[in-house]
């Protein structure tokens, strides 16, 4: 299985590739076309939430508040 998953946090429009085997994150151009555009779209234009293959996806407001077991609000 892939360990690769595409990010996008309310509130920002910028989309982000985590690719988990090699430890990285980067940002990503703004799809044009393709099933990942029209995601993209949703989620900016409707506030739509997007998910597939993922079962926990959580914002924390660090990486301490994280490995001290909290998550936000």
């Amino acid at each position: 299985m892939a360990k690769v998953v595409v990010i996008g946090l309310a509130g920002d429009n910028r989309l982000w590739v985590a690719d988990l085997d090699a430890g990285t994150v980067s940002q990503i151009a703004t799809p044009t076309q393709g099933p990942l555009a029209a995601a993209n779209d949703l989620r900016n234009n409707s506030g739509a939430m997007v998910h597939k293959g993922v079962n926990l996806a959580v914002v924390a407001a660090s990486s301490g508040s994280v490995s001290g077991g909290f998550m936000d609000g």
